[in-house]
């Protein structure tokens, strides 16, 4: 059985995950961002031969807006397609590969797994779940074991549940879901930059996923209101001048490939 990878990463740590899982499983296997114009034309050409692992991070215990655009603007690709869902998670979702995974069983997909994975924790700008560089390294590390072992299980035609079934749902629709549905329900128009740390070096428009960040006439970054917070411009600002949630940058976090 071919393996494909395809994910939705903010910061790095979910891109790093399923491209983990992929190099244990086939060396040759490759991965692509739902941001890259190839992907749809290689989740077409899959076929019963292959097992597309679909990496994403969650928030909220919620999928991302942008991700759940994506899936249900491009439902026709999933039917029949054989996937296995990974979750990355600052500390716990409950259901994170199943929020994922009932999307996508919605337009024809057929799930074969979930794995949920806990990484550093990318909400810079808050205080809680934030760890020494050292603790994020053993973070990664455990996570890095966790997929070894889920590799071997897929291989051995036993792949890992986690997230999938009416008890991990339970657990994520009242362990967050229920709270803070309105989180994901809509973009944010929360992001703020502070126009007198902004060196206007277009680092944040560039990466930003949305194109929700242009440079103004000032040459300034300037944000609009269809931000889906995956904070990797927040991450990514050499002048720490961006906030979304906080007030102020407290610890950045991004993995690069």
């Amino acid at each position: 059985m071919s393996v494909v990878g395809i994910y939705f990463s903010g910061t790095g740590n979910t891109r790093h995950c399923v491209n983990y899982f992929l190099n244990r499983y086939d060396q040759g296997a490759e991965s692509y961002s739902i941001e890259d114009p190839k992907v749809i034309e290689v989740v077409k050409c899959l076929n019963e031969s292959h097992i597309l692992i679909f990496g994403y991070s969650v928030q909220y215990s919620n999928l991302p807006k942008l991700l759940k655009d994506f899936v249900t603007e491009h439902g026709e690709l999933w039917k029949n397609k054989r996937i296995y869902v990974i979750a990355t998670m600052g500390l716990f979702s409950g259901d994170g590969a199943g929020m994922l995974a009932r999307l996508l069983r919605k337009y024809g997909a057929v799930i074969v797994g979930g794995l949920h994975l806990r990484m550093p924790d990318s909400i810079c700008d808050e205080k809680a779940l934030k760890h020494t560089d050292e603790e994020d390294r053993i973070t990664i590390s455990k996570s890095e074991k966790k997929i070894e072992n889920a590799v071997k299980l897929l291989q051995e035609g036993n792949p890992t549940k986690e997230g999938l079934g009416v008890f991990y749902h339970l657990a994520g629709l009242f362990g967050q879901r229920l709270y803070f549905y309105n989180k994901t329900k809509n973009y944010s128009d929360r992001l703020t930059i502070n126009q007198q740390k902004c060196v206007g070096c277009g680092l944040c428009a560039s990466q930003c996923p949305m194109g929700n960040i242009t440079l103004n006439q000032e040459g300034k970054a300037a944000a609009s209101d269809r931000c889906t917070m995956c904070y990797r411009c927040v991450n990514r600002c050499p002048q720490q001048a961006i906030t979304l949630l906080g007030k102020k940058v407290i610890h950045t976090n991004y993995m690069e490939n």
